[in-house]
C-alpha cells in the first residue's frame, strides 16, 4: 500500500454546513484547510505527488535557469564592467543593474519565450499534448538560442569532459553539456566587451595621472580628478545608448 499526501482546501459557506463559523456574524463562514495522510491502492496517486514535488523543484531552480540559459549572464557582467570602468563605486546600485539586466534579457529572449508559449505552454494548457511533449517543445527554443551563442571550442571541451560519443548533430548534444559551454562562452564574450569599455577610461586615467605628476600634485589621487571627466565623457557620447545598443546587437 502506498502512502500518499492529500492536501484539500475546501471553501465552505453557511448553506453547505462546512468551514468555521464566526460568532456574531449572520451565517458567515471561512474556508477550512485539512491536512491528512491516507493509504491508497493506486500507484497513480504517488506519481501525481512526485510530479508536484518535481514541479516545485523546477520552480525553486527557476532563477538559476534564467541566469544560465538566457542572455542575462552577458548583460549583467557587461553592465558591471561599465560601473567599474567609470569608477563610480556603487552607482548605479546593484539592484538597478540587476533589474535593467533582467528586462534587457526579456527583450532579447522575447522571440524564444514566444516560441515556448505558442509551441508548448498553450497546447499543454489546452490538453492537446502531454507533459513530456510540452517539456521537449519548451526546451527546443532555448537550445537553439544557446547553440547560436556558444563557441564550438567551448562545446568540444565539455563533450570531451563528459566522455560521451561524438554527436552527429546538435540534437545529439545533451542539454547538461550545452548549458555550461554556453555559460563560459557568454563570460568570454562579456569580458571581451568589458575590455573594450575599459580602454577609453584607462587612457583618461593615464592622462590625468601624468598631468598631476607634471604639476607636482603627487598626493592627489588621480581617480578623484578623473571621475568628473569620465562622467562628462560618458554623457557626451551617450554611453548608455552605445553600451545597450552594442549589447543587443552582439546577440545577432
Amino acid at each position: 500500500m502506498l502512502g500518499t499526501f492529500v492536501c484539500c482546501l475546501t471553501p465552505a459557506f453557511a448553506e453547505s454546513g462546512g468551514g468555521a463559523y464566526i460568532p456574531g456574524t449572520s451565517g458567515l463562514t471561512l474556508p477550512s484547510l485539512s491536512l491528512s495522510f491516507a493509504n491508497s491502492q493506486k500507484p497513480s496517486d504517488l506519481v501525481s505527488v512526485l510530479r508536484i514535488v518535481m514541479m516545485l523543484t523546477v520552480l525553486t531552480l527557476a532563477p538559476a535557469i534564467l541566469i544560465m540559459m538566457t542572455s542575462f549572464t552577458r548583460i549583467v557582467v557587461v553592465l558591471s564592467f561599465v560601473r567599474q570602468a567609470l569608477g563610480t563605486q556603487q552607482m548605479p546600485p546593484n539592484q538597478l543593474i540587476v533589474g535593467l539586466s533582467l528586462f534587457l534579457s526579456f527583450f532579447v529572449m522575447a522571440p524564444t519565450f514566444k516560441a515556448v508559449n505558442v509551441n508548448a505552454i498553450e497546447p499543454f494548457l489546452a490538453e492537446k499534448i502531454d507533459q513530456k511533449t510540452a517539456f521537449d517543445r519548451a526546451e527546443a527554443p532555448f537550445r537553439e538560442f544557446m547553440f547560436s551563442q556558444t563557441r564550438e571550442k567551448d562545446l568540444e571541451l565539455f563533450l570531451t569532459l563528459s566522455k560521451e560519443a561524438k554527436p552527429k548533430n546538435r540534437d545529439d548534444v545533451a542539454t547538461y553539456v550545452l548549458v555550461p559551454a554556453f555559460v563560459i562562452s557568454e563570460l568570454k564574450t562579456a569580458f571581451q566587451i568589458g575590455f573594450m569599455l575599459y580602454l577609453p577610461f584607462l587612457v583618461l586615467d593615464m592622462v590625468v595621472a601624468s598631468v598631476l605628476m607634471a604639476m607636482g600634485m603627487m598626493m592627489v589621487p588621480p581617480a578623484v580628478i578623473s571621475l568628473p571627466f569620465k562622467l562628462l565623457l560618458f554623457v557626451l557620447v551617450d554611453g548608455w545608448e552605445l553600451v545597450v545598443g552594442s549589447l543587443m546587437k552582439s546577440f545577432g
